[in-house]
């Protein structure tokens, strides 16, 4: 009997660094966490550790208490240390953690355990990567103002580069003190820790294989850089300061340090901004040519759904609402994401599902980001295990946010007030939300010549849409969708045999969304007055052969999380997308 492969982690230490850069190598990983500086340089803000099984290397974090592991990385047997982390983690009463997970790890993990791992991406610990050549030359009318800002930077000849080492490093201290100093009321413990990250930088320079750049004006520091080797083919830049009131420093720092150290790579990898909204802009700014997708990967009953779902989601939602396969592929390629579909796997498929889509719902005057729920079914002969339930109450639990939701059927509205939905939505400011319009077609007159000449209908695009909607609309518990959305339900209107019209009167503009069905003519949204709709609703109804026209009551439920209240739960809740 073979004997068991045994895992042990120990704190990472400069001996790790030949076997971690080897196995490491053997991977190519292009996110910034599989660099060995930098899970040196940050062992003791993460309690970082490292093992290895299977001949792959594995390093272990530690956030907020709770483990957290690398994707198994070298020729080894990935998917048997992967096995052997969760029996770990098992024997140790919590679920396997793995973070990053790129998108070739992504797919083995699909492969390998299928709906058992919960795959999420975080968009603010996406790596920003750029080519050399760009930030080298930064060429074209994007990056105008960048060359500028050298240009004002290089205006007085009394500058100078120079690769940063054991002769500058003492300075590059002091410029960073001074740097701290002069932020001292914007001081954070993240800022204290990456202080302390830069320190053990400095200290362990040439053994961490770390090079860099010094910028000098006047002969003082006014700029420096560090990074490494990431991969084959990118450098990654770790850290990089400047003083930001020297016009051009921080450009300046940036392509001197890629026109010495990165002219033998191909791309260079400047990290994530984690959610800085400012330090988005400034990466943004330099337009990067990709950004590194980054998932963290936990062990789940309830997972995403992913693209190798299709045809197990298209079964689930024919069975459940009958419509037709062109129209579940529809909304299949404009609004599925492998981050806003849950589902539960069962018999090596996935048998329960929900869409959760993201809005802004505006709450207490402020616009809050929330999801609306949406296709929510399982499979008949799998109903009565409680899957849906499962979902949502993982969705309480994943998002944090109001959940809303439209019941189909009143007994529906009866089951989401037992998940904790209340009523919401009722009151509308649209026209007639409560009101059963009949308009017999014999009995119809057709609206007089010079009513018509008034009205100028013209096609309308999405965003034109969005913006009426907003403008019009908008006001306490309004359900804001964004542009794609609003795409996506003029054509998913259109495909049900609708038209969306936008109506120019004098320098009123206004919008009308509507469908056929049968016989009636259904007003899904419009921004009208009632008197101008009945105005126009006898040409329409002529036009499209209807003998009765509605505006639906379009209410219904939200969940709120327990740190959020909202008294009025009014407010406006159509464009459903379903």
């Amino acid at each position: 009997m073979l004997e068991k492969e045994k895992l042990t982690f120990h704190p990472i230490s400069l001996e790790d660094r030949d076997w971690m850069m080897q196995k490491l190598s053997e991977d190519d990983f292009s996110s910034c966490e599989y660099a060995f500086a930098n899970n040196f340089m940050w062992s003791e803000v993460y309690e970082v550790e490292v093992g290895q099984a299977y001949e792959c290397g594995i390093i272990r974090y530690r956030i907020s208490g709770d483990f957290s592991y690398s994707f198994p990385f070298g020729n080894g047997d990935k998917k048997k240390a992967i096995e052997l982390l969760r029996g770990i983690c098992a024997a140790h009463g919590y679920k396997l953690n793995m973070y990053p997970i790129e998108e070739k790890a992504r797919k083995m993990l699909l492969e390998w355990f299928p709906g058992e791992f919960a795959l999420d991406a975080d968009r603010a610990d996406f790596d920003y990567v750029y080519t050399v050549e760009k930030l080298s030359t930064l060429k074209g009318k994007k990056l105008h103002g960048k060359r500028n800002h050298i240009a004002r930077f290089k205006d007085s000849d009394d500058w100078s580069y120079e690769p940063l080492g054991r002769e500058n490093i003492d300075e590059c201290r002091k410029m960073a003190k001074l740097w701290i100093d002069q932020r001292e009321e914007k001081w954070n413990e993240e800022m204290e820790q990456e202080m302390r990250v830069l320190e053990k930088a400095f200290v362990y320079f040439e053994e961490l294989g770390l090079f860099g750049g010094v910028l000098r004006k006047k002969g003082e520091i006014v700029a420096f850089t560090m990074g490494e080797r990431l991969n084959s083919d990118t450098m990654v830049v770790h850290f990089e300061k400047a003083y930001p009131e020297l016009q051009g420093a921080y450009p300046m720092i940036n392509q001197q340090f890629v026109l010495d150290k990165g002219q033998e790579f191909t791309y260079v990898n400047r990290e994530e901004d984690t959610g800085d909204l400012g330090l988005r802009k400034a990466k943004l700014s330099y337009y990067p040519d990709m950004l590194v997708k980054k998932y963290s990967a936990v062990e789940s009953h309830v997972v995403f759904a992913s693209e190798t779902d299709y045809d197990a989601v298209i079964d689930i939602w024919k069975q459940c609402f009958g419509d037709s396969e062109e129209y579940i592929r529809m909304y299949l390629e404009k609004r599925f994401t492998t981050e806003n579909m849950l589902v539960i796997h069962e018999d090596g498929r996935p048998v329960s599902m929900a869409s959760f889509l993201p809005v802004h719902v505006t709450i207490d005057g402020e616009p809050i980001e929330a999801r609306y729920v949406y296709a929510v079914g399982t499979l008949p002969i799998y109903r009565g295990k409680g899957y849906a339930t499962e979902i949502i109450r993982y969705a309480f639990e994943k998002y944090q946010m109001p959940l809303i939701l439209q019941p189909a059927e009143e007994e529906l509205e009866a089951y989401y007030a037992r998940l904790g939905f209340v009523k919401a939505f009722e009151a509308s400011p649209c026209w007639c939300y409560e009101s059963f319009l009949e308009y017999e077609t014999m009995e119809m007159t057709v609206m007089s010549e010079v009513n018509a000449r008034e009205w100028n209908l013209q096609e309308i695009t999405a965003k034109e849409y969005k913006a009426l909607r907003d403008e019009t609309l908008a006001g306490e518990g309004y359900v804001e969708w964004d542009e794609q959305a609003v795409s996506y339900a003029i054509e998913e209107n259109a495909f049900c045999g609708g038209e969306t019209w936008k109506l120019i009167l004098d320098e009123s503009t206004e919008l009308l969304m509507y469908r056929k069905e049968d016989r009636k003519l259904c007003i899904v949204e419009t921004t009208l007055e009632e008197e101008r709709l009945r105005e126009l609703l006898p040409t329409i109804m002529q036009k499209t052969s209807c003998s009765k026209a509605y505006a639906a009551n379009v209410g219904g439920m939200i969940w709120l999380p327990e740190v959020m209240t909202w008294e009025d739960k009014k407010g406006y809740l159509s464009l459903t997308l379903g």
